[in-house]
């Protein structure tokens, strides 16, 4: 593997993390509701990522940077991921932001 595709996937994969936590951590606030700012921070980190997302057409910019350094077709072959996390990324973690996201609102509105 190419040092700079291994530097690249290592980068790749330590944001996603970060980004996972951001999202189980909105999810927990809702569930909990336990909302301060460390809440409102991770609720606008992911929509911030996901505006770069957006931006970039569906896909994280270092994807599109590691495709350079790489011909695999797997889903992964920019992540350290196993392969079908890598294809259904967005759409688990879509989904539990929207819903910790939904039951943030629902709690603040509530308690207003």
């Amino acid at each position: 593997m190419k040092l700079k595709l291994l530097l690249l996937k290592l980068g790749h994969t330590i944001i996603w993390v970060f980004f996972v936590f951001m999202i189980l951590f909105t999810l927990y606030s809702g569930i909990t509701n336990r909302i301060d700012r460390y809440t409102w921070a991770a609720i606008l980190a992911v929509i911030m990522e996901g505006i770069v997302i957006w931006l970039f057409r569906g896909r994280c910019p270092l994807t599109i940077i590691a495709r350079k350094y790489s011909n695999s077709t797997k889903d992964n072959f920019d992540i350290f991921l196993p392969n079908w996390l890598a294809k259904y990324n967005k759409q688990i973690f879509t989904s539990l932001f929207l819903t910790g996201l939904l039951l943030v609102l629902i709690r603040y509105i509530c308690s207003a």
